[in-house]
């Protein structure tokens, strides 16, 4: 497994029969031993636990499966369609392979004492002993388990900041009906060595352009990759914001042809099937030039739409009212409850009112990552941008419109119909 550790941890200490005789009937035990700090083992254990699923379609997918070589301890989970596989350093006296209960495993970890862990597996049960506190779990048959599968040829790799910035950014746009699941998925263009991210659930669409390290040069390439595990792997493969994250498709001309995404990190390894479903031509979504722009604070802007939304009625809707004078918030009406907000903002173009699920406008502008945030509009009824803000607001042409943004990162949002 690239970059795989198989240096040893120094804190580990050696297992031999003097390290172990704190443990009853552990020396006794045969078939598998292996020791492991308690960090490396609960971090293993604990990753690899949340991609295991909740109602497995096969009793044996809820199993962790732990393998001992002298490389050091493997741990595993697959579910036939993602995977999720973690190799932390052990001293191994007798290699093995054993399965468990994973939720027991994971939840047995975090609970262990802060001392050296020592695993032993005597061909039915698995014993857990660190310091005085000592775990016996039943095991679960191993030649039942599927063969976890081997990642692509690596397409090419990007720092993981970079990675978990941009996949952050275009996730939140991604739907959650697996009905349809061209909508669940992230669009990966490659060309050469720029990368284009993109999703959407219908309401919204997030853009994410950004740089790579192709493994080879002149690569072009577009798959359409989970949302779900490609999200996950982001949040919890960027521990060191130094280090690269490898993305396995495939190399040359067969980048998706085994229809399965591998991303690493380190120690920490991933896999998913690929989306074979067509996703929506999203570039003709998105507007050449507005009738109007707008520069607002993030924060206090974000702020002002939670406070108005409590009256809009199962959050239906936040009214945006934008003038030279700068915005007003609203929402609810005459024969109910309402609530009004004004905040500055810079505007340029004619006076325009438009309308927002609060909760969609909310994620958006928490994807920007900064301070301001670029708005700009074409009618009421027609899509809004929201974009990282540049120094200022851009010029009118002398048609009086004014130039889409050309940054990174584009968040397209359908407006709510206005009543009336």
């Amino acid at each position: 497994m690239t970059g795989v550790r198989t240096a040893l941890d120094a804190r580990a200490q050696p297992a031999t029969a003097a390290t172990l005789e704190g443990f009853p009937g552990l020396m006794e035990l045969a078939g598998m031993k292996f020791r492991v700090t308690r960090d490396d083992f609960q971090d293993a254990v604990t990753w690899v636990a949340r991609s295991l699923p909740a109602r497995p379609t096969v009793p044996v997918l809820r199993g962790i499966l732990l393998e001992a070589t002298e490389q050091g301890v493997t741990v595993s989970g697959y579910d036939y369609e993602t995977s999720a596989r973690m190799q932390v350093p052990a001293e191994v006296p007798e290699p093995g392979t054993v399965l468990v209960s994973g939720r027991l495993l994971a939840d047995i970890t975090k609970a262990l004492p802060n001392k050296p862990v020592d695993v032993a597996f005597d061909g039915t049960h698995l014993t857990i002993a660190a310091g005085r506190a000592t775990f016996s779990l039943p095991i679960i048959p191993v030649e039942d388990y599927p063969q976890l599968p081997t990642p692509p040829a690596p397409t090419g790799a990007v720092p993981a900041e970079e990675f978990a910035q941009a996949v952050g950014q275009v996730a939140v746009a991604a739907g959650k009906d697996d009905t349809l699941p061209m909508l669940t998925g992230i669009r990966v263009e490659i060309e050469g060595d720029k990368v284009v991210m993109a999703a959407t659930d219908r309401f919204r669409l997030a853009v994410r352009e950004f740089e790579w390290k192709p493994a080879t040069p002149g690569l072009e390439a577009a798959v359409l990759v989970p949302a779900r595990t490609l999200a996950e792997a982001a949040k919890t493969m960027t521990s060191s914001a130094s280090a690269d994250i490898e993305i396995e498709m495939g190399d040359g001309s067969s980048v998706g042809a085994e229809g399965m995404l591998g991303v690493t990190s380190g120690p920490r390894q991933t896999t998913a099937r690929l989306l074979d479903a067509e996703f929506p031509k999203f570039r003709q979504l998105l507007p050449a030039t507005h009738t109007a722009v707008a520069s607002v604070e993030v924060t206090p802007l974000t702020d002002a739409i939670k406070r108005v939304a409590l009256v809009a009625e199962r959050g239906a809707q936040v009214r945006m009212q934008f003038s030279e004078d700068g915005l007003v918030l609203a929402a609810g009406g005459d024969d109910s409850s309402s609530a009004e907000e004004s905040l500055p903002a810079e505007f340029a173009g004619e006076p325009l009112t438009i309308a927002f699920n609060p909760g969609y406008l909310q994620e958006g502008l928490g994807a920007l990552g900064t301070e301001h945030v670029h708005m700009g509009f074409t009618s009421p009824s027609r899509p809004a941008v929201l974009c990282p803000a540049a120094e200022e607001l851009p010029q009118a042409d002398d048609s009086g419109a004014f130039p889409a943004s050309t940054g990174s990162y584009t968040y397209l949002l359908m407006p709510v119909r206005l009543p009336g």
